[in-house]
């Protein structure tokens, strides 16, 4: 089994193969843990679809030992195996886990919602404030797939802002976010793309299985990929998402309804992007991130950082607080897009300095 899987194994007990290959599992593995609360699931299935018999807590238990007896346990639900923690779940049959692990979306997410967005595919390029944004998405499930690019492996310098274990250093981001979402829910499709978004394989990132992405989140440091991908968003007509973790400042870019519009809001030129595509050190790509920014908009901390960039710093300084807002907001816009609750377009702040005066 590679060090680097991500993708549990669910078995279907009620499938004689399966029945047969987890029979294997357990008998060829002695350092498996095996958790079984399949029985406190249930009783949160009869709730869910009983919901005012927990009043009458004999009802309530007449209703649940009625559905004990209608299945049988032995075989009812599935196992999921944890390849690279050796950890083996029960869990309920996937439609009723879906259906409970979102119950209290509701009403904020309708089920006509829910069954809308279970039909989204999203594509997630860069992962620190992208893996605040794909956690997001994977709690709340606004998407049925989630695609994630990234060609960085985790260091000790990114754990100011990666939500993640000591035991993952070294490990690809990629890995790291898609194990994450798997022990979640073992059921949502991810999508890894290890080497990042790239010339060769950016065609296949926005339309895998001709299944093309729904919405972009740009999330990436190299800003020739940012240029990329919005070019071929805006071939594709399809919307953009940008969180710089800074003042909690979102770009939100509609190419899916104005797919002639300017990338960045149109501040930065062609002749800036004809500069930049032929820049031959940091500082002319920091002159174009800064436009890009926006210098006057920043904070004085950004501003500072800035300068410091190829002296006493590599790049541009992010914050775990910061990244996780970054993450709720993007998340929070990307499900109303998906929902086509939202047509905006622009640069939007949730700078909580300005929100909260003192």
């Amino acid at each position: 089994m590679s060090s680097l899987n991500f993708k549990p194994i669910v078995f279907d007990l009620s499938c004689k193969y399966d029945r047969q290959q987890f029979k294997k599992l357990l008998e060829n593995n002695s350092m498996l843990t095996i958790k079984d609360e399949l029985n406190s699931q249930i009783r949160e299935l009869v709730k869910l679809k009983n919901p005012k018999a927990i009043k009458d807590p004999s009802k309530y238990e007449a209703l649940f030992e009625s559905f004990i007896s209608s299945i049988d346990l032995k075989t009812y639900g599935n196992w999921v195996y944890y390849p690279w923690n050796k950890n083996i779940i029960r869990t309920l049959p996937e439609s009723d886990f879906i259906e409970v692990r979102t119950i209290r979306n509701k009403f904020k997410i309708t089920k006509d919602e829910q069954n809308i967005l279970k039909d989204k595919v999203v594509g997630i390029v860069g992962l620190s404030v992208g893996q605040s944004v794909s956690l997001a998405i994977a709690m709340e499930r606004i998407a049925g797939e989630i695609r994630i690019a990234d060609f960085d492996h985790l260091e000790l310098g990114n754990m100011n802002r990666i939500r993640t274990g000591l035991h993952n250093l070294g490990l690809p981001k990629t890995v790291i976010v898609a194990r994450e979402i798997a022990e979640i829910d073992p059921y949502l499709k991810v999508t890894c793309f290890n080497e990042g978004v790239n010339e060769e394989n950016i065609d296949e990132f926005f339309s895998l299985n001709n299944k093309i992405i729904d919405v972009l989140i740009d999330e990436c440091d190299s800003i020739d990929i940012k240029i990329a991908c919005r070019e071929k968003a805006k071939s594709l007509k399809i919307p953009v998402l940008m969180d710089t973790s800074d003042r909690g400042m979102l770009d939100i870019e509609r190419f899916d309804l104005n797919p002639s519009m300017n990338m960045f809001h149109g501040l930065v030129t062609d002749d800036d992007l004809n500069r930049l595509k032929n820049a031959e050190s940091p500082s002319e790509k920091v002159d174009i991130v800064g436009k890009i920014i926006n210098v006057e908009t920043m904070s004085s901390g950004l501003k500072e950082s800035m300068k410091e960039i190829g002296k006493s710093i590599t790049t541009w300084p992010q914050l775990g607080a910061d990244v996780m807002l970054g993450g709720a907001i993007t998340a929070i816009m990307t499900k109303k897009i998906l929902l086509n609750k939202s047509t905006v377009s622009g640069r939007f702040f949730m700078d909580t300095e300005q929100l909260i005066d003192e």
